[in-house]
């Protein structure tokens, strides 16, 4: 492997799935921040963070390589104060070029343009608030299968032992269409399908049943209205893929909120 003097060595870090849900998360205080914080005090401080989000899609596979990226508010619609939020931490662009070389199933192009969007630093604020830990962001390429982004996966398990956490945030039933916006401040409500889908993705996670998780499009109609489009679920197949058969599994947030959302997180330890 190339480039790997860069990187310590480290006991393997743990890999997490965060469901990062309404970007109002990153400013409010509420269950779900408290079990991003809880997590991040149980996990030795990670040397740099690769995070995959479900908001940087792009035509073929990027890893971000800037000193600073700058914080991107890509949403539409929310008060002020969240627009104000800044993410100061440090890119890792000897990180990015050690991901890109060593990676075999895809060219990895360096990017420069990107920066964190809020499924990164929405949720990442919430472990590191210091901005401390220096930060790149994989992006999802569109045009490729589940199948693809799975294998894909795999070929990142060497940062485990290299002091890198692995955060991939998205939901695992994402439906804004469906959302009932003025239920979206209840502690939990779910319509029957998304709490279906939550919990058959759970217990094929539990059992280890990755390959009926990556032909998500095959388990019928309670799959097709919580994953309408894969952008958000596939984050999810990145921390699964990483799995191996030391790790503690581990579910929280494990809530259904707005009827059609999941905040449903995983760590693998």
């Amino acid at each position: 492997m190339e480039n790997l003097h860069n990187l310590a060595s480290s006991q393997k870090m743990p890999v997490l799935f965060l469901g990062h849900g309404n970007p109002m998360n990153a400013i409010e205080e509420n269950q779900f921040v408290e079990g991003f914080r809880t997590i991040a005090k149980e996990i030795e401080k990670p040397q740099a963070i690769l995070c995959i989000s479900a908001h940087w899609e792009t035509n073929g596979t990027y890893v971000t390589a800037m000193e600073h990226p700058k914080t991107i508010h890509d949403f539409g619609g929310f008060p002020k104060a969240l627009f104000e939020v800044q993410y100061p931490a440090p890119g890792n662009p000897s990180l990015a070029s050690t991901i890109s070389e060593n990676i075999l199933k895809t060219h990895i192009e360096l990017d420069h343009h990107w920066g964190l969007d809020h499924g990164a630093w929405s949720v990442i604020k919430h472990l590191y608030p210091n901005a401390d830990v220096p930060v790149v962001q994989l992006s999802l390429n569109y045009v490729k299968t589940p199948q693809f982004h799975y294998e894909l996966a795999k070929e990142l398990a060497f940062l485990r032992e290299k002091g890198v956490l692995i955060i991939s945030s998205g939901n695992m039933v994402h439906n804004l269409r469906k959302v009932a916006w003025d239920k979206l401040h209840e502690p939990e409500y779910g319509y029957d399908w998304a709490l279906e889908a939550n919990e058959r993705i759970k217990d094929f996670i539990s059992k280890n049943d990755h390959q009926s998780l990556i032909n998500f499009t095959k388990l019928g109609e309670a799959f097709k209205l919580a994953i309408p489009t894969p952008e958000h679920y596939l984050p999810l197949l990145y921390t699964l893929a990483l799995q191996n058969e030391e790790d503690t599994l581990h579910f929280f947030n494990d809530k259904t909120i707005g009827g059609s959302l999941s905040m449903t997180s995983l760590i693998l330890s």
